[in-house]
């Protein structure tokens, strides 16, 4: 994990604003991670979401920590899950940012950047292998790198995940 005060961050954009606190200094819960994503990406090759990585027909895959295996029976290739996953190579001290696609800076909570103070990422992907005995599945695509520790896998329901029409 990047530990903000001894990592040299890159300077902050016009706009941008640290806590100032230090968000570790709050701790209120433990995670347990479940095992790790596979990907050809590391810093600096790493596409910006999913759909971008989708379109350089780079699959990826995760594989279980021993004793979780079990948990995948139920699931299917071809099946969409939801992976949420911790971005920990992200800074974890910016209250707003400003990306380089915007003008102006934004709130964190207002932005789909890896940099957050809990750096907890979603990805909704397709199962396109699954190993049961092994715990390993393969996913079409995903946009983390190498190594980037897993929290937990949700089957997709549509009906659930996407908000009804206004």
């Amino acid at each position: 994990m990047i530990d903000p005060k001894t990592t040299a961050f890159p300077e902050q954009r016009d706009g941008e604003d640290r806590l100032s606190f230090d968000p570790m200094e709050r701790i209120d819960a433990h995670l347990r991670f479940i095992g790790r994503i596979e990907t050809p990406w590391q810093r600096g090759d790493c596409p910006k979401n999913v759909t971008r990585a989708r379109e350089t027909g780079q699959e990826a895959r995760v594989v279980l920590e021993p004793g979780f295996a079990q948990g995948l029976t139920g699931l299917e290739v071809g099946q969409g899950i939801m992976l949420f996953y911790w971005m920990h190579q992200a800074r974890r001290d910016l209250i707003t940012q400003r990306p380089r696609h915007h003008d102006t800076a934004r709130g964190t909570f207002a932005l789909r950047s890896p940099n957050r103070v809990n750096p907890i990422s979603l990805a909704a992907v397709r199962i396109t292998s699954l190993d049961l005995q092994a715990g390993v599945i393969g996913i079409d695509a995903i946009d983390c790198f190498n190594g980037t520790p897993l929290l937990d896998i949700k089957p997709s329901a549509p009906a659930v995940d996407v908000p009804p029409a206004l």
